[in-house]
């Protein structure tokens, strides 16, 4: 077995970075030779995912959901497997997937693992893992973004008390496959190809990563403080048997506001408003635990 480990040094704080030299000896202790390189940007990422196709090398992702996000859609078509060690903030792909959130253990996976075929989605010609979603997500995501502040996972959480200070209803129109239209008011549409984002969050708690739809998943209006005692039954996945949040599947949605919103997925702003988002089925080949 040979392996590319495409670090993206920057991620979570430079964890990345930090666990590196970690990282190439338990590689090197399980018999995985491998090579390193640093990214300079997703894009530099996506050639590294390319180029390690071509070579027969596992291109293996160090760092979150971005670059994960980001190497898988360069694998697509490719042929090419997905190796994923956590090394960001959020780590949502690995949390999902069983792979251990700490770099050294998810090296196992790795030499032991099993390949799955799974779902991509996609949204601008932007690939993406985990969930797209806009509205009050992305004031949220923007705050999280930008502050420096508030370390690792919980950057998510401040991320959304900041946003619900100064959050306003906005009023969306969904359309999902072929349907009519609908018109909602309140939070958050989300498109979701896995179950969670922000660290955590278990947004889609049935989402499969295998079975070619989207979980589409509609905040409604609610007060801000029954939002905000909303959020903690996030993390649990429970919030979807409240009667303001909506949950639908579709191969693709479109989504527009009364208002601009950006499109984040996997932690990074990926369109703009009015958009499709679609499901790219058994898209990338994954390295996932036995």
């Amino acid at each position: 077995m040979k392996a590319l480990l495409i670090v993206n040094p920057s991620a979570g704080g430079g964890r990345a970075a930090r666990e590196l030299p970690g990282v190439e000896s338990e590689l090197a202790r399980l018999g995985i030779e491998h090579r390193t390189e640093r990214t300079r940007s997703l894009e530099h990422g996506r050639e590294l995912a390319v180029s390690a196709a071509g070579a027969g090398e596992i291109a293996v992702a160090f760092g979150g959901d971005g670059l994960v996000g980001a190497v898988a859609g360069a694998l697509r078509g490719t042929g090419g497997l997905l190796g994923v060690l956590p090394g960001g903030r959020g780590n949502d792909f690995a949390r999902v997937l069983g792979i251990p959130l700490e770099p050294g253990p998810a090296c196992g996976v790795l030499a032991r693992g099993l390949e799955r075929e799974l779902d991509l989605g996609e949204a601008d010609g932007h690939v993406f893992v985990g969930i797209a979603s806009c509205g009050f997500d992305s004031d949220a995501n923007r705050i999280a973004n930008a502050t420096r502040i508030v370390r690792g996972n919980l950057v998510y959480t401040y991320g959304a008390l900041r946003a619900l200070l100064s959050w306003r209803p906005a009023t969306f129109t969904v359309t999902l496959d072929d349907g009519d239209p609908l018109t909602i008011t309140g939070y958050t549409v989300a498109a979701a190809n896995s179950k969670a984002y922000g660290g955590g969050m278990y947004l889609a708690p049935d989402a499969s990563l295998e079975d070619g739809l989207l979980d589409v998943v509609i905040t409604g209006n609610v007060p801000r403080l029954r939002f905000l005692r909303l959020l903690p039954t996030v993390f649990r996945g429970e919030h979807v048997k409240l009667p303001d949040v909506h949950v639908m599947r579709a191969a693709s949605v479109t989504i527009s506001a009364d208002r601009p919103f950006t499109l984040y997925a996997d932690g990074d702003p990926i369109a703009e408003l009015p958009v499709t988002v679609r499901t790219l089925p058994r898209a990338v080949r994954v390295m996932v635990p036995a």
